[in-house]
């Protein structure tokens, strides 16, 4: 780990991420985070322990002076995306993280960084460690699996928090107070197929999407970035239908909330279109490019001529509705919100596609802060693979954060911000999932607010966090903390 990570200020701050990142903590594999968490809170003398679901709490008293202040819970969750270049050699199950400092970021080299929701966990780390941080008492909640299930968040039971204030330090704009975001749902498409023998006299070609910008599926999904996944089923659908091209593989995209960046296919033409189809196809290319000069500048499509020729194609009348329903199958932005400026209400990302072996799955996260809307367009994209002959399923749903704008805690941060930066913060809801509403079901009465630092690609190697904006961060907690409500 570059001790340049450490000598960053506030030092408090960035050692405890440090030492975060040390740690390997990819979702639903958080056994050895979980534990450091555990030894961590244990070296302090504080209450610790672990709940049914395996999330941790550790509960700090309140220093002299703050006794009568309302008790507060401080959040962030444990696990992080794991997302790395295709060219980058990196095991996220047994390698800490590998940052460098690039002027006022912090980066990791071709892997995400885990600033999400690593410098929120940080600074929680960093306030119960501290000797000299006035505050009132403190719960310290480290929920488990938030990227890709909010499992620790569904399963937290009522009764076992304490505090009547919680701070999220979830969020990514250091001038943003959040007060509601979206909820989401697992749409899964599923389908088998009887593979046939590939025609004689045919020539393979294996197609690869890459080099677009990925990101957060739910705060990115606004911006036009491509969808490698949508982009490669352009390129089948013409290939297909000008050429009788067959698909034998393809591999898009890795997790649901990420917003793909790459795809690869192994398909197969007639020899005698060889020629016509690598011009068409580049034809193709060059109008998708041109679509996307300006959000993907570093768009690429390779074609590379296969020495074997695959055995196995998916037949014809198969991938006629396939690449039909992938088309028809909604991806981006389905409706923007009537009651927040330039909020994201509903949106769709078509985010893992895997067919081979006469097998087919197609992986999406719905997101919405209206629940009737987000079953709306789960129940279009149901209704889209089902006519193609999928199995389709709704899993992992999970419910938005609906704003509070009558606040105490509200009230609170905002005059703080201005006081502090000179302009008032924008008091926002997020396109993303905050695990606010989650937590809200079993604790209604507790007042929930989110803020974080500025951190840019989340979920994408691009990852990368402001130094400057964790100073702003963490002057603000302070001074939160300071001027939390008496009981």
């Amino acid at each position: 780990m570059s001790q340049e990570i450490r000598n960053l200020e506030p030092k408090a701050l960035w050692n405890k991420f440090a030492d975060l990142n040390a740690v390997p903590r990819p979702s639903k594999k958080e056994e050895r985070v979980i534990e450091f968490m555990k030894n961590f809170g244990n070296n302090l003398g504080l209450e610790t322990f672990e709940d049914e679901i395996r999330n941790v709490i550790i509960r700090k008293p309140a220093t002299a002076g703050m006794e009568n202040r309302k008790a507060i819970v401080l959040q962030g969750h444990l696990d992080m995306v794991h997302q790395k270049n295709s060219d980058t050699i990196f095991d996220f199950d047994t390698q800490g993280i590998d940052m460098y400092v690039d002027g006022d970021w912090v980066r990791a080299r071709g892997t995400t960084l885990g600033a999400d929701n690593g410098l929120g966990v940080a600074a929680i780390m960093a306030i119960l460690e501290s000797t000299d941080i006035p505050h009132p008492a403190i719960e310290a909640l480290f929920t488990i699996d938030e990227e890709t299930g909010m499992t620790g968040a569904l399963n937290l039971k009522g009764g076992i928090l304490q505090g009547q204030i919680l701070l999220n330090m979830d969020t990514e704009e250091d001038d943003e107070i959040d007060i509601g975001c979206a909820g989401g749902i697992d749409v899964t498409a599923t389908a088998e197929y009887d593979e046939e023998e590939t025609p004689e006299g045919s020539v393979g070609y294996t197609i690869t999407v890459k080099g677009l910008k990925g990101g957060h599926s739910g705060m990115d999904i606004h911006k036009g970035l491509g969808n490698a996944n949508k982009i490669m089923n352009r390129l089948l659908f013409d290939g297909f239908d000008n050429f009788g091209l067959q698909i034998s593989e393809i591999k898009g995209g890795s997790l649901r909330n990420a917003i793909p960046r790459e795809s690869e296919a192994k398909v197969i033409i007639a020899e005698v279109y060889d020629e016509a189809f690598v011009f068409d196809m580049q034809q193709i290319v060059n109008e998708i490019k041109t679509e996307f000069k300006t959000t993907e500048p570093n768009l690429e499509v390779v074609f590379d001529k296969m020495k074997e020729t695959p055995a196995k194609v998916m037949p014809t009348i198969a991938q006629f509705y396939f690449v039909r329903s992938m088309y028809t199958a909604h991806n981006g932005v389905y409706r923007m919100s009537a009651d927040f400026d330039d909020l994201v209400e509903t949106s769709n990302n078509i985010a893992k596609l895997i067919v081979g072996d006469g097998q087919l799955s197609v992986q999406c996260l719905t997101r919405s802060s209206v629940e009737t809307s987000k079953f709306d367009l789960a129940n279009g994209l149901r209704s889209a693979f089902e006519l193609m002959g999928c199995e389709v399923e709704f899993s992992g749903s999970y419910p938005g954060w609906t704003p509070n704008s009558e606040s105490e805690i509200l009230d609170v941060l905002v005059p703080i911000y201005e006081k502090q930066n000179g302009e008032k913060p924008k008091v926002v809801a997020c396109h993303a999932g905050l695990e606010c509403g989650i937590l809200g079901t079993n604790y209604p009465d507790m007042d929930m607010i989110s803020f974080g630092p500025t951190i840019h690609g989340a979920h994408s190697p691009d990852e990368r966090a402001s130094v400057s904006s964790s100073q702003k961060f963490w002057k603000f907690v302070l001074e939160i903390l300071a001027n939390i409500p008496v009981k």
